[in-house]
């Protein structure tokens, strides 16, 4: 096996240990899922473990796997109500186009499994995009729906008004919204649908929608080019004050950071 195959594991594997993709324990998938996960040999599987042992990321305990020991800091938010922001695409005068490049159901993987609380294999409705604005690639979309809830929901509606959107057209109210913010750098398969070399960097958000009876409805990752996004966060001075619109976003010159609203990420 090449260098560069365990290294591209180990990139995966550190931004799933980022955005909390392990075992309520700390635990990582056991070595065998990883090497079915990866379709590669045990040595690579472990020679990445390996290099992110040495980061400090993880360790091995003896007859229990791969423990993580560092992450990153998750620090929750609380802005108040939830409310839509006004497209800042609209604003500056510009249109997002959705492609969408995969669609269909899955079974799902472990980690994404916990944090649509469902049971593992449990089917899922997947769909991978990549949205541009004026042309210029803005982000790759990864969205998962429980299978349960999703079979209303076709190419089509992914492609457009979206699949957030589209849970809410048939009833199915967000009440709210987690996100989860890391850095990341474009995969082969990223770099492609950028058009950017690999290893440009990227701003990975997941944002888990919860629907009134406090279960997940949808869960995306976009994966933006850092150049081109940046998110607002605006605090409240204190009990009693008042935030009009929850995070917003900006536009920088030519390179404008938009977002649809945040129910049809």
């Amino acid at each position: 096996m090449t260098s560069s195959r365990f290294a591209r594991i180990a990139h995966d594997l550190r931004e799933r240990i980022a955005l909390g993709e392990v075992g309520e324990d700390g635990s990582v998938d056991s070595e065998a899922e990883l090497c079915r996960r990866y379709d590669v040999s045990r040595p690579t599987v472990r020679r990445a473990l390996e290099q992110l042992r040495d980061q400090g990321l993880v360790e091995a305990r003896h007859g229990a796997g791969w423990f993580v020991t560092g992450t990153a800091i998750h620090q929750r938010l609380a802005l108040g109500t939830f409310r839509h922001a006004t497209s800042a695409v609209a604003e500056a005068g510009k249109s997002v186009e959705r492609r969408v490049v995969e669609f269909g159901f899955r079974s799902a993987p472990s980690a994404l499994a916990a944090s649509l609380s469902v049971e593992r294999g449990t089917e899922l409705l997947h769909a991978r995009s990549v949205r541009t604005v004026d042309d210029d690639a803005l982000d790759v979309v990864q969205e998962w729906v429980p299978g349960g809830i999703a079979s209303a929901i076709s190419r089509s509606d992914a492609t457009a008004p979206g699949i957030w959107e589209t849970l809410v057209r048939h009833g199915r109210r967000i009440a709210a919204v987690r996100q989860t913010i890391t850095a990341g750098a474009a995969t082969d398969p990223d770099a492609a649908l950028l058009a950017v070399e690999p290893g440009t960097p990227l701003l990975l958000v997941r944002r888990l929608a919860i629907g009134v009876d406090g279960r997940a409805l949808a869960l995306s990752d976009h994966r933006y080019l850092a150049h081109r996004f940046a998110l607002e966060v605006e605090f409240n001075s204190g009990p009693g004050s008042a935030v009009d619109e929850p995070p917003g976003l900006r536009s920088l010159g030519r390179s404008s950071h938009p977002d649809e609203e945040e129910r049809t990420a």
